[in-house]
């Protein structure tokens, strides 16, 4: 899977002031996942300029010479309790940014023994710095998974991380593909892993927030892993989450 989405580290314009980025496979349950990160520019041409990166992939000089000729690195994005990894080694890099993580990271990172650095607790409510061209929400309802979801304007791109995924199965091999059916991942019908769906102890909850995810008639949905959506957004949500539809007794 190493050369799903190559060439990795390479920023690519999607839309009008947002750019996203494949980075290596990380291992989970022995399986190497593709990454993928999202970054916004956000006030261009003011003083007050400044990039947005949601979920950051590994970084090199390459990639941070790029990010740089967009504009400073303002802020920086943990999405939920799996996508923490990277924020302290961006830290690094841009002490200035401000870190803001999902709900439970910090205890999540205190169990792997993961160093994360100080950051503000993301809400429904975003921060001023980006509220003006970004939307976001905090999908609750798992037992531990609180994912925050965004929404840019501009370019009509609704970001997920792990709510989504979507392996194409000819990239994957055919033993991965049989994996990746079997938990509901695979491209095109791909969604939230099984092992996810499973765990959510308020189903309800969750629906609340994608119901209204898909009133904002999103056109492209960026995902970490897999094959993202660059058009028909409401639809693939609704297709993506028909898991969360109450289901019908029947007589």
């Amino acid at each position: 899977m190493n050369a799903l989405y190559e060439p990795l580290g390479t920023l690519k314009q999607i839309g009008p002031e947002i750019w996203i980025a494949d980075g290596p496979p990380v291992q989970l349950y022995g399986v190497g996942f593709p990454t993928r990160m999202t970054v916004i520019r956000i006030g261009k041409g003011t003083r007050d300029c400044g990039l947005w990166v949601h979920s950051p992939i590994a970084i090199d000089a390459e990639l941070q010479t790029e990010l740089e000729a967009l504009g400073p690195v303002r802020w920086l994005i943990g999405p939920n309790p799996l996508h923490y990894v990277s924020l302290n080694a961006w830290k690094k890099r841009f002490p200035e940014a401000d870190v803001f993580a999902a709900p439970g990271v910090l205890k999540r990172a205190k169990k792997n023994n993961i160093t994360v650095p100080p950051h503000e607790v993301l809400t429904d409510d975003a921060p001023r710095g980006w509220r003006v061209s970004i939307r976001q929400r905090i999908v609750h309802g798992h037992r531990f998974l609180h994912e925050a979801v965004f929404y840019h304007e501009l370019s009509n791109t609704l970001i997920l991380t792990d709510l989504i995924e979507n392996f194409e199965p000819h990239k994957v091999g055919k033993f991965k593909a049989f994996l990746f059916k079997l938990a509901g991942t695979a491209d095109p019908d791909g969604k939230a892993p099984i092992d996810m769906r499973m765990t959510f102890k308020d189903p309800k909850a969750a629906k609340l927030v994608i119901d209204e995810l898909i009133s904002w008639a999103p056109k492209q949905i960026i995902i970490s892993h897999g094959r993202w959506y660059r058009e028909n957004g409401a639809t693939e949500l609704k297709r993506a989450f028909r898991w969360l539809e109450p289901k019908v007794k029947k007589s």
